[in-house]
């Protein structure tokens, strides 16, 4: 089929160099470059000066949820302090691309070590990040010399922004669930010409990528997860004997009673919520804040007082609202949840257990995750796990908080199959 296209629009969104493409080359990989128009600048800041405040929580802590005085002081700092071109900057300096895969435009980082031999890693983001929670492991990671580590460690590193998230194009039909994402992801490394790879995520990210690893694609040599997403599914099936064990399942319980209110909303009923995060923007930084404990009061003491902790500072955490607001992906993102939820149901409908992980597997567990997992839970969901290991800091956005030791972790997990 041919004729011409023309590239979807965002508010606010870069385009590719190319602004029209024809179907026969939709595999292509263009340029991309952020160009944020003025205006829609200009239109954040008045809509968050013309925000309705509730009135201020009944209580001294976030159990009633996000705290006003938290979100006042980034209204404050998103409009008089925060600069958005140097975030825009930052991004620029970095080869971006975009390329059309299964019917989304799919955006990406890709930074290739001047090390000799480097390995191939994708690494996914999650929900509420983006690329930008994941920009400070790239020096590390791409190299290594300039960062504790040997030549021998170095990683070429792609970074695709998730379909309907950030700069990537949203999904027009139902389906994209991890599976998919997962295919398209084996497409992209495939396209870049990487024949030997490893993958990587956490949060949403974590979910692809274990799909990543049951699917199994030529090339792909292993995976690393440092969020224990099957666990939800079957936390009363895991062992609570240990103290760590049982600590653990408390974790579990608390954050799927107290905590979850986010993943029912978008996994039930994102469309409506939506509404509300394509409008105004401080209910779309509220939404996103409210995502589990360790993390929020990490955001609160970096806004509100300016204390960062390790890359999750107050500039980079208005940098990743910001990218929601531009792109208007605050609905689009929010219906993974809801695609997920189905592929689960429809899952334990059939009765069948998914295909094992046939590649090695390597777990990181935090401290501040949303329920640290003990060795044996994780041995309970990728059995023959490969690596185990307990960070001593770091929590559910540990590349974002700890980039130094995150990256430190890639290459101890991916070191054995480099040669492999």
């Amino acid at each position: 089929m041919s004729g011409e296209r023309p590239t979807r629009q965002r508010p606010g969104t870069g385009r590719p160099a190319q602004e029209v493409e024809t179907m026969a080359n939709d595999s292509m990989i263009r340029p991309f470059r952020l160009d944020t128009p003025e205006e829609a600048i200009a239109d954040l800041h008045r809509r968050i000066a013309a925000t309705r405040w509730p009135s201020r929580e009944l209580v001294n802590d976030r159990s009633q949820g996000v705290q006003l005085a938290t979100v006042q002081e980034l209204a404050h700092y998103w409009t008089t302090g925060h600069d958005w071109r140097a975030c825009e900057a930052k991004l620029n300096a970095l080869p971006q691309y975009t390329t059309d895969i299964d019917g989304v435009e799919i955006h990406f980082i890709h930074v290739q070590s001047q090390h000799e031999n480097a390995l191939p890693l994708i690494m996914t983001h999650g929900w509420p990040g983006s690329v930008v929670e994941l920009l400070g492991v790239i020096g590390p990671l791409t190299d290594p010399t300039a960062h504790g580590g040997r030549a021998e460690d170095a990683f070429h590193l792609v970074l695709p922004s998730l379909p309907g998230y950030g700069f990537s194009g949203v999904p027009t039909e139902l389906g994209w669930e991890n599976g998919r994402i997962a295919s398209a992801w084996a497409e992209l490394m495939n396209r870049l010409g990487y024949s030997r790879y490893v993958a990587q995520g956490g949060d949403v990210g974590a979910a692809v990528t274990d799909a990543m690893g049951r699917q199994a694609p030529d090339g792909l040599l292993g995976i690393h997860v440092n969020l224990l997403a099957g666990a939800i599914g079957i936390k009363d099936q895991l062992p609570a004997k240990s103290a760590q064990e049982r600590a653990a399942l408390d974790a579990l319980n608390t954050f799927t009673t107290d905590g979850f209110g986010y993943f029912l909303e978008q996994s039930t009923r994102p469309q409506t919520i939506g509404y509300s995060l394509i409008d105004s923007p401080i209910g779309l930084a509220a939404w996103m804040f409210d995502h589990d404990t360790d993390s929020y009061y990490k955001i609160s003491r970096a806004i509100v007082d300016g204390q960062p902790t390790g890359g999750l500072t107050r500039d980079s955490i208005v940098d990743n609202v910001t990218l929601y607001w531009l792109t208007g992906t605050g609905t689009s993102s929010a219906r993974w949840y809801w695609e997920f939820g189905r592929f689960l149901a429809a899952a334990g409908a059939s009765g069948q257990a998914p295909p094992p992980v046939s590649v090695p597997v390597g777990f990181t567990t935090f401290p501040g995750e949303l329920f640290p997992a003990p060795r044996s839970w994780v041995e309970s969901v990728y059995p023959g796990l490969a690596y185990y290991n307990e960070a001593e800091r770091g929590g559910h956005f540990a590349a974002w908080e700890e980039p130094e030791l995150f990256a430190a972790e890639m290459r101890a997990v991916f070191q054995p199959l480099r040669t492999s």
